[in-house]
């Protein structure tokens, strides 16, 4: 849900996704990282096989980038968070899953992400 009400004639006026980009990206993303380890490699090349013809790979990279940052630079808001649902076997609570440290840096994931983007740009 977003955080402020509609405008007079009921548009919304905040968009999440607009910032972040679409969920459906953000969704895929994370759990092929939590479930199973995916590097940002063949994350980004199992989601262009998984998007082709919805998204295309700029734009899938632009989003995987934003949420690699995002993943990693919210970490220590999830480290004090009090136990939450597990839906499935992804789960994000420290206090279950996901053993990461609240000052983990993106710095590596994002350097593989850029070699990425360079080989796009040969292309």
């Amino acid at each position: 849900p977003e955080l402020l009400p509609p405008n007079e004639d009921g548009t919304i006026q905040q968009k999440t996704e607009d910032l972040v980009g679409p969920y459906e990206l953000h969704d895929f993303f994370m759990y092929h990282i939590l479930r199973f380890g995916v590097g940002p490699e063949k994350l980004f090349r199992i989601a262009k096989l998984a998007f082709a013809g919805e998204y295309d790979e700029k734009t899938i990279y632009k989003w995987l980038r934003t949420f690699i940052w995002r993943f990693f630079a919210q970490q220590f808001k999830r480290s004090c968070l009090p136990d939450g649902p597990k839906v499935g076997s992804v789960a994000v609570s420290p206090r279950g899953d996901l053993r990461m440290p609240s000052d983990a840096s993106s710095a590596a994931w994002i350097r593989k992400l850029d070699k990425i983007k360079e080989c796009m740009l040969e292309d």
